[in-house]
């Protein structure tokens, strides 16, 4: 069955903070720790194959928690109907948007004919997002580099950018690198090509009416917030996801909701054990959530032996939730 939608689905909110989509990362379980350090960002699927909803393993793509909202699916894609099909899925299943990713470099990826590499054909990249947006009433939005290899010209970013608007796009979360599809690994080309700024921040003065979310290279609050003086809002990944509790302000800070004193670890790996036991009850593994539990400790005497401990009682066979109890407990002795 699909989700149940959360009472905070709104098709009209606007999203000036969310944690971007990460292959290996953002999951299900992921997205729900992530849920008790911020209320209101929005979260995003690992890229999900509009191919593979096709051909079966719907609840396994598409199944989340409703605390999760709110909450976007990334698909990937370059058949229009196939991504129609997977948009319809998106909305029946419940979630709030339905991103394309177009910024993947990898040579999977490219092997699909989808992700960064479609940025070379504008014009058919506008009849897969007029085609998501004909079979959807929720925002389809596209996450996108400034170009790839040698097609990088602000120019073919504009022209980009105005086709894929015109088509129906009404976000554009820009990952302020262009990607060489040829000679870096999907790592590399997080780091290697610049980050263009300037770019982004023009591109919002040209297009005003744009809603327009930088991506790449942001690490800290200060970060987040410096985007949001050139651009309508930031998505932040790899930060995020190595350094969850950095982000605990994010509710305050880009929400005006009212500050909160931010959550301890030890409150957070608490919160995770009902959801923990309810995976477990369905066949689940302890470690497929205790994974991300241990990124919540860091730079503080003692949280490499915890996280070692962690692990391995974790990763054990039939581990039992007794390993996070423990592990909260400790946290809770040293006054995290």
């Amino acid at each position: 069955m699909p989700a149940i939608p959360s009472p905070r689905h709104d098709p009209t909110r606007r999203h000036p903070f969310s944690v971007a989509p990460m292959l290996g990362c953002t999951d299900r379980h992921f997205r729900v720790l992530m849920r008790q350090i911020s209320g209101e960002a929005l979260l995003y699927t690992e890229m999900v194959v509009a191919q593979a909803l096709h051909y079966g393993h719907r609840r396994r793509l598409l199944d989340y928690d409703p605390i999760e909202h709110p909450l976007a699916l990334q698909v990937g894609g370059d058949d229009p109907l196939l991504l129609a099909e997977a948009a319809r899925m998106g909305e029946a299943w419940g979630y709030d948007e339905i991103n394309l990713n177009l910024g993947c470099p990898s040579e999977r990826v490219q092997a699909g004919r989808f992700g960064a590499c479609l940025m070379a054909e504008p014009d058919h990249v506008g009849r897969c997002i007029e085609a998501m947006v004909t079979s959807t009433s929720l925002p389809v939005t596209v996450k996108h580099r400034l170009g790839i290899d040698h097609q990088e010209s602000y120019d073919h970013l504009l022209t980009f950018v105005d086709i894929t608007a015109a088509a129906g796009a009404q976000r554009f979360i820009v990952h302020a690198r262009k990607a060489w599809l040829k000679g870096l690994n999907p790592k590399e080309n997080r780091t290697i090509p610049p980050l263009r700024y300037d770019w982004v921040a023009r591109l919002k003065q040209d297009r005003p009416n744009l809603s327009i979310v930088l991506n790449g290279g942001l690490t800290t609050m200060a970060d987040g917030r410096q985007a949001l003086a050139m651009c309508d809002g930031a998505m932040v990944g790899r930060a995020a996801y190595d350094h969850p509790l950095r982000w605990a302000e994010v509710d305050g800070a880009f929400y005006g909701r009212s500050s909160r004193h931010p959550p301890r670890p030890s409150a957070v790996v608490e919160a995770m054990i009902p959801y923990a036991e309810a995976h477990m009850a369905r066949g689940g593994r302890l470690w497929d959530v205790a994974r991300h539990v241990l990124q919540l400790v860091q730079g503080v005497p003692g949280a490499r032996a915890w996280r070692r401990r962690l692990g391995e009682g974790a990763m054990v066979r039939g581990a039992a939730l007794h390993v996070l109890r423990q592990a909260a407990g400790e946290l809770k002795r040293h006054g995290r």
